[in-house]
């Protein structure tokens, strides 16, 4: 048998049968109803408020009911069609006697209010003020307020989103996941604060009907059918008030879904687990409030029974509840011992082989640093990729933190793609004393050396800080000294991070007014590969890419007359001379330069052997040494100064040079005269 033929019709075509309903609602505004009909209306009215208040009370939280709004104005509209049935019938048949609307209106107004309209009239106005007053407005206030802090959180929210997006806390489908529930909120609240003005005004247009049928229905009785004034205003009194009834009761029931939903706010779960479950979680609340209830139970003039039946009660559940949660503590202890003990699957293939660009892994006495992602060395691992992002115009790949037995206890280690490339240790609730000057910590402490630059230090209790810092001592938490060691490990490392992958991921978000620059050097000039290498070669002197437009144009100048990786690359730095001085210039504008003297300069450019485009470098060993040395003892003479000299060479020799001081002084920048902006001052401070 084919299943779609199986599938009802009503079904399969619920789109038609809905647009359907609406419109026979619509109708029933206009055109008269038999009695019949009315009464399976009502009926239908009482059910699907019955149906909404239950979805409102199991619901987990209130985005999962997000169609409420639409609900409402149904719901709403279908009353106030039958209210609008049910007057006509009432002043057109009212005359027959009390069953000529229906006999669900008759059956409420002798079931509810025993014939008497006085009490139905004074049932019917409680109902109408508990309804609008109380419940509606509270109601409306919630929702009003929802609304507006919704819009006023959104903002922070979505910068919470992509903070935990570029911390590698979640991936993009997450990402895209909670941004799509941030928009329903908002969304749901703002509709929910004028789908409350549906109630408020359901409430008012119930009075009105009201009054018009009784009023209505004297006239016609009394003036028409020529009944007599007491037997006409009983009628239509009893009718009037059983069709108050038996539509304000459905309006009153979903009034009180209405609250619940908007009232929940935060809370998960069903309103059972979310009440019993904070009302009934505190034993002693409850048995301080049985007492009360036993002392009234024996208290003169007041009846012992219902106040003795709660004391008991609440006592029970006192005495009851502390038990109960051992219990569910012990069975959930006993569920997680056996799916720790139970067989796990096993892990992918594919995630087997995977190797993470940047791992932090922890020792097991360092995973309460990683427990909350908002706070301490999470939020510290984030603003350190943005710093990045911002210093050297390249993104790094997302950070993995995880605990690890192999790792010491208190010990930390950084790998950059698969490889262990540093380790340190850190105390937790201590700080670390730093000693730049080397003149001895005499604050007592345990002592170690920092990690980063490997410098004097001492871990010391909290309460020392204001200490050590008048001191001179630089002082640092844990989660800056593994930040702070982080942070250098991959400056050293950011040529081996910016994969193929990274570089093509930067052409591509490029503003569209650079797109044509990008399609006209890839692969037309150059290759992907090629820009690679530049920009890689550019990391390694830590020399921003960020202005990534000038560094392509660049590339593409120096494409017409060389394809060497290294000429490309000193024709680029030229372009970010700016930008190199910039960041060499210190507080007082000026850039301090230690020069290479024309005898070294001479030696280096006698060493140089050029093959067509390509140049190799053969200076003897011994004068590399004699080089390596002078160099070294020039830089340390300026290493306690505010700001760290560059080495200023000739053109030609500058790559050489570099590639020898990378190994004694990898920090130290060099740049050649080609490299200095016209307006930018230099000042020698020393030479080699």
């Amino acid at each position: 048998m084919n299943f779609a033929t199986a599938i009802p019709i009503g079904l399969r075509h619920r789109d038609v049968m809905f647009a359907l309903g609406l419109v026979f609602i619509l109708t029933v505004l206009i055109l008269p109803v038999p009695s019949w009909m009315l009464d399976i209306g009502l009926a239908l009215s009482m059910a699907i408020s019955v149906l909404i208040l239950m979805v409102a009370l199991w619901i987990t939280r209130p985005l999962d009911f997000s169609s409420f709004p639409t609900v409402l104005l149904i719901a709403t509209l279908l009353r106030l069609s039958l209210n609008l049935a049910s007057t006509r019938l009432i002043l057109s048949e009212g005359h027959g006697g009390t069953d000529a609307a229906g006999h669900v209106i008759m059956g409420f107004a002798n079931f509810v209010i025993g014939g008497n309209f006085v009490i139905g009239l004074i049932v019917f106005a409680i109902l109408v003020v508990v309804n609008f007053i109380v419940i509606t407005k509270g109601a409306s206030r919630i929702a009003e307020v929802g609304a507006r802090f919704a819009l006023d959180a959104m903002p922070g929210k979505q910068m919470a989103i992509d903070a935990d997006l570029s911390a590698g806390l979640i991936d993009e489908s997450q990402a895209r996941h909670r941004r799509q529930e941030l928009e329903q909120e908002s969304a749901f609240f703002g509709a929910m604060d004028g789908a409350s003005k549906f109630v408020r005004g359901d409430a008012v247009a119930g009075l009105i009907i009201t009054a018009i049928n009784v009023l209505g229905g004297l006239v016609i009785g009394v003036a028409q059918h020529g009944l007599p004034f007491g037997e006409a205003a009983h009628t239509y009194t009893v009718l009037t008030v059983g069709d108050g009834l038996i539509t304000q009761i459905p309006a009153l029931i979903v009034s009180l879904a209405a609250g619940i939903l908007v009232s929940k706010g935060g809370n998960r779960g069903s309103v059972d687990e979310a009440l019993l479950g904070q009302l009934g979680g505190y034993p002693k609340a409850l048995a301080v409030a049985g007492g009360l209830m036993a002392l009234l139970a024996v208290t003169p003039g007041l009846p012992m029974p219902p106040f003795l039946l709660l004391a008991a009660a609440a006592g029970g559940l006192a005495w009851h509840l502390p038990r109960y949660a051992r219990q569910q503590e012990e069975a959930k202890k006993h569920e997680e011992l056996l799916a720790a003990k139970a067989p796990t699957a096993e892990e992918p293939v594919a995630d087997m082989l995977r190797v993470d660009d940047i791992r932090l892994e922890l020792g097991s006495g360092l995973v309460s640093m990683i427990l909350d992602p908002g706070t301490g060395l999470s939020a510290k691992v984030r603003r350190l990729r943005k710093r990045f992002a911002t210093e050297f115009g390249f993104l790094l790949p997302s950070v993995r933190l995880r605990d690890s037995a192999s790792v010491a206890l208190n010990g930390y280690e950084i790998s950059i793609q698969g490889v262990v490339v540093a380790k340190g240790e850190v105390q937790l609730r201590k700080m670390l004393a730093i000693d730049p000057r080397n003149q001895g910590i005499n604050i007592p402490g345990l002592d170690t050396r920092e990690p980063t630059f490997n410098l004097p230090a001492r871990w010391i209790d909290p309460a020392l800080t204001e200490e050590a810092e008048l001191k001179g001592f630089t002082v640092v938490d844990p989660d800056s000294v593994v930040t702070t060691h982080m942070a250098e490990v991959v400056k050293e490392h950011m040529p081996t991070l910016l994969s193929y992958a990274a570089t093509k991921r930067l052409l591509d978000e490029l503003d569209r007014e650079h797109q044509k620059l990008v399609a006209d050097l890839v692969p037309g000039q150059v290759t992907l590969s090629v820009v690679q290498r530049v920009l890689q070669a550019l990391l390694a002197e830590r020399v921003s890419i960020r202005n990534l437009p000038i560094i392509l144009e660049g590339i593409s100048e120096a494409a017409a007359w060389t394809r060497n990786v290294t000429l490309m690359t000193e024709h680029v730095r030229s372009r970010l001379s700016l930008q190199i001085c910039q960041a060499l210039m210190t507080a007082d504008g000026f850039i301090p330069v230690i020069v290479v003297s024309p005898e070294w300069e001479t030696v280096f450019l006698e060493n140089i052997v050029e093959e067509g485009e390509d140049r190799r470098f053969v200076m003897p060993p011994s004068q590399v040494q004699e080089f390596l040395l002078a160099a070294r003892s020039r830089i340390q003479a300026h290493a306690g100064s505010d700001h760290w000299p560059a080495v200023l060479v000739a053109p030609a020799a500058r790559p050489f040079v570099r590639s020898l001081l990378e190994r004694v002084s990898p920090s130290t920048p060099v740049i050649c005269h080609n490299e200095l902006h016209r307006k930018a001052p230099v000042t020698t401070i020393d030479q080699i």
